[in-house]
């Protein structure tokens, strides 16, 4: 027979080893990504510049940061950028998630073509449009040598429509992944009550109008949080597409922070606009997170 000493340690076993087994993860997490955060955090208030430096400064570098015009061209280049992405990304991605619910046939292949982009790196991303796009051996050069000699999309090399480039690149990455949680919402809907409405008379319009859409709220809300997030951290597509030019013409917070931290020597700086971005981040997360736990309790 087995003895309650036995009985007893199996269940703190039991407990104990899946704590034990991820203690060693939640270690490196704590202090390779949270401890560096409030060290980043630290460094905005100090004279770093090319190494880290203890000198307190307080709000100093925040205020040159402010006062700077290259900050302030990522900024409003961060705005179209952000509010082009989300909007035509959730446009898109509803758009694609009604067709797809549809039962349309080969439903399954079409869906793994629309997510396949964003099973690719972002890098990967920048680097194939920028070939694309590149009026040398791109879309221009292309569509010239098959007799459309007046063709022009030299968008990637004008300053006037570069942050265009970098939307698009983004926009088909992104788009599918939006589709599935449109889609996954829109499995979710009940059939009677829809089956009920269109019994009433109501019209296909009215039914995605007064119903449906209505009920992919939690699914609008998901998409423009991710959406935010990835539009405030954007770095390697920038990188690898246009390099943050021509000129400034595409450069974004996270390119600008990076610039000022490892190639002008302005740690400091780079860190206060760094915090300033997790700031915005926090200011998008922590009112979402609230929402859905306030909602599940």
């Amino acid at each position: 027979m087995t003895s309650s000493v036995d009985v007893d340690f199996k269940t703190r076993l039991q407990t104990w080893l899946p704590k034990l087994v991820l203690s060693p993860s939640l270690a490196l997490v704590l202090v390779f990504v949270y401890g560096f955060i409030i060290f980043s955090v630290y460094l905005s208030f100090t004279d770093s510049r090319l190494l880290p430096s203890y000198g307190w400064v307080g709000w100093e570098n925040y205020s040159k940061l402010w006062r700077l015009s290259h900050w302030e061209v990522s900024l409003t280049n961060m705005g179209i950028f952000a509010l082009l992405y989300i909007g035509i990304c959730t446009i898109l991605g509803l758009g694609l998630a009604i067709f797809l619910d549809q039962k349309i046939r080969g439903e399954g292949f079409i869906r793994t073509i629309y997510l396949y982009p964003m099973a690719l790196s972002f890098i990967v991303t920048g680097t194939a449009w920028k070939w694309f796009l590149d009026p040398g051996i791109g879309l221009e050069n292309v569509m010239q040598s098959w007799g459309f000699t007046n063709f022009e999309f030299d968008w990637i090399k004008n300053r006037n429509y570069a942050i265009y480039t970098v939307v698009l690149a983004a926009v088909w990455q992104t788009s599918g992944f939006v589709m599935a949680m449109f889609l996954a919402g829109l499995r979710g809907i009940d059939n009677e009550m829809l089956k009920a409405a269109q019994m009433d008379g109501a019209s296909n319009w009215n039914l995605y109008r007064r119903i449906i859409i209505p009920q992919l709220r939690p699914a609008f809300l998901s998409a423009f949080v991710i959406l935010s997030h990835l539009a405030i951290k954007t770095f390697d597509l920038v990188i690898a597409l246009t390099g943050g030019g021509p000129g400034r013409a595409t450069e974004l917070p996270a390119t600008f922070m990076y610039s000022y931290t490892f190639t002008r020597n302005q740690m400091g700086i780079g860190a206060a606009s760094a915090t300033i971005m997790l700031m915005t981040i926090a200011a998008i997360m922590i009112p979402y997170l609230y929402a859905e736990l306030r909602e599940k309790k």
